[in-house]
Protein backbone atom coordinates (compact mmCIF):
# COMPACT_ATOMS: atom_id res chain seq x y z
CA UNK A 1 0.00 0.00 0.00
CA UNK A 2 1.46 3.63 -0.99
CA UNK A 3 1.49 6.08 1.99
CA UNK A 4 0.68 9.52 0.64
CA UNK A 5 3.25 12.47 1.86
CA UNK A 6 1.83 15.63 2.83
CA UNK A 7 3.65 18.59 1.79
CA UNK A 8 2.35 20.67 4.94
CA UNK A 9 4.24 18.21 6.82
CA UNK A 10 7.41 17.81 5.43
CA UNK A 11 7.32 21.52 6.04
CA UNK A 12 6.60 21.51 9.66
CA UNK A 13 9.37 18.42 9.87
CA UNK A 14 12.01 20.60 8.39
CA UNK A 15 11.17 23.77 10.65
CA UNK A 16 11.78 21.57 13.54
CA UNK A 17 15.14 20.24 12.21
CA UNK A 18 16.02 23.84 11.61
CA UNK A 19 14.85 25.03 15.50
CA UNK A 20 15.46 21.52 17.34
CA UNK A 21 11.91 21.78 19.09
CA UNK A 22 8.81 21.17 18.33
CA UNK A 23 7.36 24.03 20.71
CA UNK A 24 9.94 26.64 18.68
CA UNK A 25 8.98 25.64 15.44
CA UNK A 26 5.22 25.49 16.31
CA UNK A 27 5.50 28.80 17.23
CA UNK A 28 7.29 29.82 14.15
CA UNK A 29 4.68 28.26 11.64
CA UNK A 30 1.49 29.27 14.34
CA UNK A 31 0.24 25.81 14.96
CA UNK A 32 -0.21 24.06 18.52
CA UNK A 33 2.47 21.89 19.36
CA UNK A 34 0.08 19.05 20.14
CA UNK A 35 -1.30 19.22 16.66
CA UNK A 36 2.83 19.78 14.96
CA UNK A 37 3.26 16.88 16.62
CA UNK A 38 0.90 15.14 15.59
CA UNK A 39 1.71 15.47 11.60
CA UNK A 40 4.96 14.61 12.53
CA UNK A 41 3.85 11.27 13.74
CA UNK A 42 1.53 11.00 10.55
CA UNK A 43 4.98 12.11 8.38
CA UNK A 44 7.25 9.37 10.18
CA UNK A 45 4.11 6.57 9.92
CA UNK A 46 4.39 7.45 6.20
CA UNK A 47 8.26 6.94 6.10
CA UNK A 48 7.39 4.15 8.35
CA UNK A 49 10.74 5.29 10.40
CA UNK A 50 11.38 7.57 13.39
CA UNK A 51 12.93 10.46 11.81
CA UNK A 52 13.21 12.43 15.13
CA UNK A 53 14.62 11.51 19.14
CA UNK A 54 12.46 13.41 21.43
CA UNK A 55 13.78 14.36 24.51
CA UNK A 56 13.19 16.95 27.50
CA UNK A 57 16.12 19.45 25.91
CA UNK A 58 14.25 18.92 22.53
CA UNK A 59 14.95 16.82 18.99
CA UNK A 60 17.50 15.18 17.15
CA UNK A 61 17.49 13.81 13.88
CA UNK A 62 18.03 10.10 13.35
CA UNK A 63 20.05 8.90 10.27
CA UNK A 64 16.87 8.67 8.25
CA UNK A 65 15.73 12.39 9.41
CA UNK A 66 19.14 13.71 7.94
CA UNK A 67 17.93 12.30 4.66
CA UNK A 68 14.20 13.32 4.87
CA UNK A 69 15.38 16.96 6.03
CA UNK A 70 18.32 17.21 3.02
CA UNK A 71 15.74 16.04 0.14
CA UNK A 72 12.79 17.66 1.94
CA UNK A 73 14.31 21.04 2.05
CA UNK A 74 15.11 20.82 -1.85
CA UNK A 75 11.46 19.98 -2.09
CA UNK A 76 9.77 22.55 -0.58
CA UNK A 77 11.70 25.04 -2.34
CA UNK A 78 11.18 23.46 -5.39
CA UNK A 79 7.51 23.77 -4.17
CA UNK A 80 7.66 27.26 -3.01
CA UNK A 81 8.86 28.27 -6.54
CA UNK A 82 6.13 26.43 -8.28
CA UNK A 83 3.62 28.45 -6.01
CA UNK A 84 5.31 31.74 -6.59
CA UNK A 85 5.73 30.48 -10.62
CA UNK A 86 1.90 30.60 -10.99
CA UNK A 87 1.25 33.37 -8.48
CA UNK A 88 3.02 35.87 -10.65
CA UNK A 89 0.47 34.48 -13.51
CA UNK A 90 -2.24 35.44 -11.31
CA UNK A 91 -4.52 38.48 -11.90
CA UNK A 92 -5.75 38.07 -7.93
CA UNK A 93 -3.33 39.45 -5.34
CA UNK A 94 -3.48 36.18 -2.66
CA UNK A 95 -1.28 33.67 -0.90
CA UNK A 96 0.57 33.69 1.81
CA UNK A 97 3.27 36.10 2.99
CA UNK A 98 5.92 35.47 4.86
CA UNK A 99 7.22 38.75 7.23
CA UNK A 100 10.20 39.22 9.66
CA UNK A 101 10.22 41.97 11.83
CA UNK A 102 11.65 43.11 14.92
CA UNK A 103 10.20 44.08 18.16
CA UNK A 104 9.67 47.80 17.82
CA UNK A 105 7.90 47.08 14.13
CA UNK A 106 5.49 44.22 15.65
CA UNK A 107 4.78 47.05 18.70
CA UNK A 108 4.09 50.35 17.19
CA UNK A 109 3.45 50.45 13.42
CA UNK A 110 2.66 46.91 11.95
CA UNK A 111 -1.37 46.50 13.35
CA UNK A 112 -2.47 49.36 11.76
CA UNK A 113 -0.70 48.41 8.28
CA UNK A 114 -1.59 44.92 8.20
CA UNK A 115 -5.40 45.41 9.21
CA UNK A 116 -5.26 48.00 6.30
CA UNK A 117 -3.46 45.53 3.96
CA UNK A 118 -6.12 42.57 4.57
CA UNK A 119 -9.46 44.87 4.39
CA UNK A 120 -7.95 45.95 0.70
CA UNK A 121 -6.80 42.09 -0.05
CA UNK A 122 -8.79 39.38 1.69
CA UNK A 123 -7.24 36.77 -0.05
CA UNK A 124 -3.80 37.55 1.71
CA UNK A 125 -2.53 36.14 4.24
CA UNK A 126 0.59 37.09 6.56
CA UNK A 127 2.48 34.67 8.44
CA UNK A 128 4.77 36.97 10.51
CA UNK A 129 7.28 36.31 12.87
CA UNK A 130 8.82 38.34 15.30
CA UNK A 131 12.83 38.48 15.50
CA UNK A 132 16.02 40.21 15.94
CA UNK A 133 17.05 42.61 12.83
CA UNK A 134 19.95 40.37 12.48
CA UNK A 135 17.30 37.14 12.28
CA UNK A 136 15.18 39.46 9.83
CA UNK A 137 17.92 40.35 7.41
CA UNK A 138 19.52 36.66 7.69
CA UNK A 139 15.49 35.45 6.95
CA UNK A 140 15.60 37.95 3.96
CA UNK A 141 18.93 35.83 2.38
CA UNK A 142 18.09 32.78 3.06
CA UNK A 143 14.47 33.02 1.59
CA UNK A 144 12.81 31.94 4.70
CA UNK A 145 11.29 35.82 4.42
CA UNK A 146 9.48 37.49 1.90
CA UNK A 147 9.73 41.07 3.18
CA UNK A 148 11.57 41.77 6.44
CA UNK A 149 11.50 45.01 8.93
CA UNK A 150 14.35 45.87 10.98
CA UNK A 151 16.79 48.79 12.53
CA UNK A 152 18.62 50.50 9.63
CA UNK A 153 22.08 49.23 8.60
CA UNK A 154 24.68 47.93 5.73
CA UNK A 155 22.14 46.66 3.08
CA UNK A 156 23.46 43.08 2.26
CA UNK A 157 24.12 42.57 -1.64
CA UNK A 158 20.97 41.12 -3.24
CA UNK A 159 18.87 42.94 -0.98
CA UNK A 160 16.93 45.89 -1.41
CA UNK A 161 15.60 48.34 1.25
CA UNK A 162 12.94 51.10 1.60
CA UNK A 163 12.41 53.59 4.21
CA UNK A 164 9.75 51.78 6.78
CA UNK A 165 9.56 54.62 10.45
CA UNK A 166 11.51 56.89 12.00
CA UNK A 167 11.89 55.39 15.58
CA UNK A 168 14.15 57.41 17.46
CA UNK A 169 14.86 56.11 20.93
CA UNK A 170 13.51 57.45 24.00
CA UNK A 171 14.85 57.58 27.84
CA UNK A 172 11.45 56.47 30.09
CA UNK A 173 11.58 57.27 34.02
CA UNK A 174 9.03 56.99 36.60
CA UNK A 175 6.97 60.04 37.25
CA UNK A 176 8.95 62.39 39.91
CA UNK A 177 12.06 61.07 38.97
CA UNK A 178 14.63 63.79 38.50
CA UNK A 179 15.38 63.67 35.24
CA UNK A 180 11.61 64.35 34.32
CA UNK A 181 11.95 67.84 34.35
CA UNK A 182 14.60 67.61 31.52
CA UNK A 183 13.43 68.54 28.00
CA UNK A 184 16.31 65.93 26.43
CA UNK A 185 19.10 63.87 28.29
CA UNK A 186 22.64 62.84 27.00
CA UNK A 187 22.96 59.07 27.18
CA UNK A 188 26.17 59.57 29.31
CA UNK A 189 23.91 61.27 32.11
CA UNK A 190 21.43 58.17 31.77
CA UNK A 191 24.45 55.61 32.73
CA UNK A 192 24.95 56.94 35.93
CA UNK A 193 21.25 55.77 36.97
CA UNK A 194 20.08 51.89 37.95
CA UNK A 195 19.12 50.80 34.03
CA UNK A 196 16.50 48.61 33.05
CA UNK A 197 17.46 46.15 29.97
CA UNK A 198 16.03 44.74 27.33
CA UNK A 199 16.16 41.29 25.24
CA UNK A 200 19.83 40.69 26.27
CA UNK A 201 22.51 40.43 22.89
CA UNK A 202 19.32 42.29 20.97
CA UNK A 203 20.53 44.72 18.26
CA UNK A 204 19.47 47.59 20.52
CA UNK A 205 21.45 46.01 23.66
CA UNK A 206 24.53 45.73 21.50
CA UNK A 207 24.14 49.09 20.17
CA UNK A 208 23.99 50.39 24.08
CA UNK A 209 26.63 48.46 25.29
CA UNK A 210 29.01 49.80 22.09
CA UNK A 211 27.69 53.49 23.03
CA UNK A 212 28.30 53.33 26.52
CA UNK A 213 31.95 52.30 25.42
CA UNK A 214 32.45 55.00 22.95
CA UNK A 215 31.89 57.50 26.43
CA UNK A 216 34.36 55.05 28.03
CA UNK A 217 31.28 53.73 30.73
CA UNK A 218 29.66 50.97 30.97
CA UNK A 219 25.89 49.84 30.71
CA UNK A 220 25.33 47.53 32.87
CA UNK A 221 21.96 46.94 33.39
CA UNK A 222 20.26 46.11 37.00
CA UNK A 223 17.50 43.82 35.76
CA UNK A 224 17.35 42.68 31.60
CA UNK A 225 14.26 41.30 30.51
CA UNK A 226 12.58 39.92 27.41
CA UNK A 227 9.68 42.88 26.39
CA UNK A 228 8.73 45.87 26.29
CA UNK A 229 5.37 45.46 28.06
CA UNK A 230 8.14 44.22 31.28
CA UNK A 231 10.44 47.47 30.94
CA UNK A 232 7.68 49.37 31.60
CA UNK A 233 6.58 47.76 34.64
CA UNK A 234 10.18 47.68 36.68
CA UNK A 235 10.40 51.22 35.46
CA UNK A 236 7.09 51.34 36.65
CA UNK A 237 8.19 49.66 40.25
CA UNK A 238 11.42 51.93 40.46
CA UNK A 239 13.69 49.07 39.25
CA UNK A 240 15.48 51.83 37.42
CA UNK A 241 14.97 53.54 33.44
CA UNK A 242 15.21 52.04 30.22
CA UNK A 243 16.23 53.74 27.10
CA UNK A 244 13.88 51.62 24.14
CA UNK A 245 12.05 52.69 20.59
CA UNK A 246 9.63 55.64 20.84
CA UNK A 247 7.50 52.87 19.18
CA UNK A 248 7.54 51.29 22.55
CA UNK A 249 7.82 53.78 24.92
CA UNK A 250 4.14 54.78 23.02
CA UNK A 251 2.89 51.66 23.59
CA UNK A 252 3.78 50.61 27.01
CA UNK A 253 4.81 54.08 29.44
CA UNK A 254 2.68 56.24 27.77
CA UNK A 255 0.67 57.37 30.57
CA UNK A 256 1.06 59.44 33.74
CA UNK A 257 2.59 56.87 35.79
CA UNK A 258 5.94 58.05 33.32
CA UNK A 259 7.84 60.82 32.04
CA UNK A 260 9.42 60.24 28.21
CA UNK A 261 12.38 61.97 27.57
CA UNK A 262 14.25 62.18 24.06
CA UNK A 263 17.90 60.71 23.74
CA UNK A 264 20.18 63.68 22.70
CA UNK A 265 22.49 61.88 20.91
CA UNK A 266 22.63 62.10 17.22
CA UNK A 267 22.83 58.27 16.98
CA UNK A 268 19.66 57.65 18.82
CA UNK A 269 17.52 59.15 15.59
CA UNK A 270 16.95 55.47 14.61
CA UNK A 271 15.09 54.41 11.43
CA UNK A 272 13.46 51.26 10.60
CA UNK A 273 13.59 49.77 7.09
CA UNK A 274 12.46 47.27 4.98
CA UNK A 275 14.19 44.43 3.26
CA UNK A 276 13.19 42.11 0.68
CA UNK A 277 15.36 39.48 -1.96
CA UNK A 278 15.92 41.14 -4.65
CA UNK A 279 13.55 40.01 -7.40
CA UNK A 280 12.21 40.98 -10.85
CA UNK A 281 9.41 41.01 -10.93
CA UNK A 282 8.04 40.24 -7.02
CA UNK A 283 5.17 38.05 -6.34
CA UNK A 284 1.77 40.34 -6.46
CA UNK A 285 1.10 39.45 -3.04
CA UNK A 286 4.65 40.71 -1.95
CA UNK A 287 4.54 44.07 -3.78
CA UNK A 288 1.53 44.33 -2.55
CA UNK A 289 2.84 44.22 1.38
CA UNK A 290 6.32 46.21 0.32
CA UNK A 291 3.51 49.12 -1.28
CA UNK A 292 1.69 48.81 1.98
CA UNK A 293 4.39 48.78 5.10
CA UNK A 294 5.90 51.94 2.48
CA UNK A 295 2.56 53.51 2.62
Amino acid sequence: MTRRLDSYSLRLFIAVARTGSIARAAEQEHIAPSALSRRLADLEHAFGTALVVRSPRGVALTDAGHIVFERGVRLDDELQGLLREVQLHSDEVRGTVRLYANMSAVVGFLPERLKHLKAKYPGMDISLHEADTRDVIRACLDDRADVGVGVAGTVAPGLDSWHFANDPLQVVVPTGHELGDLKSVEFAKVLEFPLIGVHQGGALDQTLHERAQAVQMRFAPEVSVSSFDAVGRMVEAGMGIAVIPQSAASAYAGNARFTRLPLADAWADRELRLYALRRTPQLRSVQALIDCLCG
